[in-house]
């Protein structure tokens, strides 16, 4: 037997076949296979059709009769998520099956864009939250009036009395082109560069609803606003109001912003665009989305990560010549705010009236609060109520004479409308009460830490040029903008000094949009016990008052400080 031959050595410059690059699941690029179950289930449905299950099957076979690929995933396309089941501890979020977490009552969003109400549709919403949502209402930072305690066998009652009031809760949530942010004082402001409000409109009857649309790799939100008052820096889409030195108002436009694990920053395009072509623009990067979205890995299928890889530039280039088939018009960057717009107190309209902002604690109201804000609001001689990007409510169009006995009403409901800087600048999320990602308490957390700051930190009354902004978030995915807050505080279980596993936080500290757009700084190692949370924002806050310069805001001095005074 001759011997074995030995393998050829392979040089170092030996050239080898170059590796091609795996698809992405780009559309345009020919990856049209599904390529995870979220997308299968999209090609064998689109999840608009699931609405005449739910009416004419789920209605009235019940909780029992759903089929899972429709309740894990195409109800969301009419705002509805299944609820956490009662009594599931935060450590056991990540370790249980779907099914195990699913209770048999859901949460709904209805739609609202730019956040807008009639007192009609406001007292509608409370009626049934009073009626089907066993009394539940929060206005989320999306403009959304979210339920829970939602019966499946509702709906379609629930639909009727919503959609014969002008409501809907069409693609509220779902891989889709979800509620629209606008200004809450669009077309009342005396600040405002230009009322996007039609805009809106335009976009919602173009493209909400469409099937074109409905099939988007992830989740696609939007804002159009004439004031830089709808964190236009963290959406996947915004158009900002702007003056062109030659074409006057209209709109700059933002694309790749978003937060959650990989938190990003909008990009300019650098164009300015007005108010009559918002809509077409819109529809041309949605449809670049649509088109060149990465569907492989659903964590990464966001527009912010194309318009990261590809840049400002190509994206622009992509959206002129494949979509509008012309050039947008160059422009220039938006008004920076020096403080955040939140709306909160009593302002002068442009026609002679008022708008009154008040504040709940993190969106936290209720069926029968919305009812006797539409009440309150009418005896005031408005119509017409707003709730806003950061959790809050506005009454619109109110006169002179009657400001002061709205505010008392308003009160009386518990909406402040000169609330300390700590209720003022409080955000949550929904939190383990009824979230299946949530790892800890938030909204009733929340008020907790209202109350307990308000009364160890009432001395600090001057000097802070802002409310310093607490966000509470019961997971990583940053529904309350924790990594854009003062204060950003992360839910996860932590150790406390006894050695037992307990509800806590990570801290994000000095993160910021408008004049300190950015995330917030990280203490490595660094938690919070939920128990410690007053100790320690009080604790920050007096070593923020004590030691920073004059006119010093709170995300400057987190960049310059001691990390001994920010633990």
């Amino acid at each position: 037997m001759s011997p074995t031959t030995p393998p050829t050595p392979v040089s170092p410059t030996t050239p080898r076949a170059a590796r091609q690059p795996r698809g992405e699941g780009q559309w345009a690029l020919g990856y049209r296979e599904p390529l995870n179950p979220n997308e299968r289930s999209k090609k064998d449905d689109n999840p608009l059709n699931v609405r005449a299950r739910i009416e004419n099957i789920y209605a009235k076979g019940g909780f029992d009769s759903i089929d899972p690929g429709d309740l894990r995933g195409r109800f969301r396309w009419y705002g509805l998520y299944t609820q956490r089941k009662p009594g599931i501890d935060g450590g056991r979020t990540a370790t249980l099956e779907p099914e195990e977490l699913d209770d048999s009552y859901f949460m709904l969003r209805v739609r609202t864009d730019g956040g807008a109400v009639t007192t009609e549709q406001l007292a509608v919403l409370g009626e049934v939250s009073q009626t089907y949502a066993r009394d539940t209402a929060d206005i989320t930072d999306r403009q959304n009036i979210q339920y829970h305690w939602i019966r499946v066998e509702d709906m379609p009652t629930i639909w009727q009395k919503l959609e014969g009031a002008g409501m809907t809760t069409m693609e509220a949530c779902g891989d889709s082109p979800r509620v629209i942010l606008g200004s809450p004082v669009a077309g009342i402001s005396r600040d405002e560069v230009i009322d996007g409000t039609p805009a809106i409109d335009e976009i919602k009857r173009r493209f909400i609803g469409d099937p074109a649309y409905s099939n988007l790799p992830r989740k696609f939100k939007s804002a159009v606003s004439g004031l830089p008052d709808v964190a236009h820096e963290i959406h996947d889409i915004a158009f900002v109001g702007v003056v062109h030195p030659e074409h006057g108002p209209g709109f700059d436009v933002w694309v790749g912003g978003g937060l959650s694990t990989n938190p990003m920053i909008g990009q300019r395009l650098g164009a300015w665009v007005p108010l009559e072509e918002v809509a077409d623009v819109y529809g041309a990067v949605i449809s670049v989305f649509r088109d060149y979205g990465y569907r492989r890995l659903r964590h990464r299928a966001r527009i912010k990560f194309l318009v990261k890889d590809w840049g400002a530039a190509k994206f622009r280039q992509v959206v002129e010549d494949e979509y509008l088939h012309r050039k947008l018009i160059d422009g220039p960057a938006p008004e920076v705010p020096a403080v955040p717009i939140d709306h909160i107190g009593v302002h002068p309209q442009k026609d002679g009236l008022f708008y009154v902002g008040a504040a709940p604690i993190a969106g936290r109201v209720s069926g029968s609060v919305l009812v006797e804000v539409a009440k309150a609001a009418e005896r005031a001689g408005s119509n017409r109520v707003r709730f806003t990007p950061l959790q809050k409510l506005v009454v619109l169009d109110v006169p002179e004479a009657e400001v002061a006995a709205l505010q008392a009403d308003l009160a009386k409901l518990g909406l402040q409308t000169t609330p300390s800087p700590w209720r003022r600048g409080i955000m949550a999320c929904t939190g383990i009460e009824f979230c299946k990602l949530a790892i800890v308490e938030t909204k009733g957390r929340a008020h907790e830490l209202v109350a307990a700051l308000e009364t160890r930190l009432a001395d600090i009354t001057d000097g802070v040029t802002a409310p310093i902004a607490v966000h509470i978030n019961g997971c990583p995915n940053s529904c309350a903008r924790i990594q854009t807050a003062d204060i950003g505080l992360k839910g996860q279980i932590v150790t406390d000094d006894s050695g037992a596993q307990v509800e806590g936080f990570q801290v994000h500290l000095g993160g910021g949009l408008g004049l300190d757009a950015g995330f917030g700084r990280k203490l490595r190692g660094h938690k919070v016990t939920g128990a410690e949370l007053p100790d320690y924002v009080e604790r920050v806050v007096r070593n923020f008052v004590a030691k920073r310069e004059p006119e010093e805001r709170f995300a400057q001095w987190v960049v310059r400080a001691d990390e001994g005074d920010l633990r």
